[in-house]
């Protein structure tokens, strides 16, 4: 008698499902881009790619720079647009969006071969920390670089890469010739965007130069 209630009550979970292992294999998985919600929430759509950024943040996550402030050069873009973008990332906030000039023998209008070669007058790609400010005999105040991934950018001290103003990287030379002046390889800005930008970017920031490899 008692064998025959247990059957039943088996019987009964089976046919309840009380047994039965839930398949849920195809319950969907939504994980969180934070980078794609932090470009958005920066406003960033237009000024830089998605792509950039997303490889930015996953330098800025690897080098930890002590200013949470991060620049983008996009050099997927030609000369006479505006592809250096600064993103203070407390604040959610793009500090500007301006002219950068590529180096001389990294192509005309759009940087197209780059190198971490000395006395190339090429672009270095990759991740660089902002120093300190110098005072340099030709170009005025300026911002040390210094290359951080071997082989790609490393020489950047002694090729005296530097951020600089420059006379030829201004919305006026734009307009007359079609495109930025050209540096010897390093990110030269307008001066006056370097003005308001050397106190953001020194000490601390990271720069991040482009090209969409």
């Amino acid at each position: 008698m008692y064998m025959h209630i247990y059957s039943l009550f088996f019987l009964l979970l089976l046919h309840s499902g009380g047994y039965v292992k839930k398949d849920t294999s195809k319950a969907p998985v939504v994980v969180a881009d934070k980078h794609k919600q932090l470009y958005d929430e920066c406003g960033l759509a237009g000024l830089v790619p998605l792509d950039a950024f997303k490889k930015c943040m996953n330098g800025y996550d690897r080098y930890h720079p002590s200013k949470h402030v991060v620049a983008i050069c996009d050099f997927t873009k030609t000369s006479d647009q505006k592809r250096f973008v600064v993103v203070d990332l407390d604040k959610k906030k793009v500090l500007s969006h301006t002219y950068v000039a590529h180096g001389q023998k990294s192509g005309d209008l759009k940087a197209t071969s780059f190198s971490n070669e000395k006395e190339s007058h090429k672009t270095s790609l990759g991740f660089f920390r902002v120093g300190s400010v110098i005072q340099t005999a030709l170009h005025g105040p300026a911002l040390l670089l210094d290359g951080l991934e071997r082989g790609i950018n490393d020489n950047a001290r002694a090729r005296e890469i530097i951020i600089h103003g420059a006379w030829y990287v201004c919305e006026s030379f734009v307009r007359q010739y079609g495109y930025t002046g050209k540096s010897f390889g390093c990110p030269a800005l307008p001066d006056e965007a370097l003005k308001m930008l050397m106190p953001v970017l020194a000490d601390g920031s990271l720069l991040y130069i482009y090209a969409g490899r």
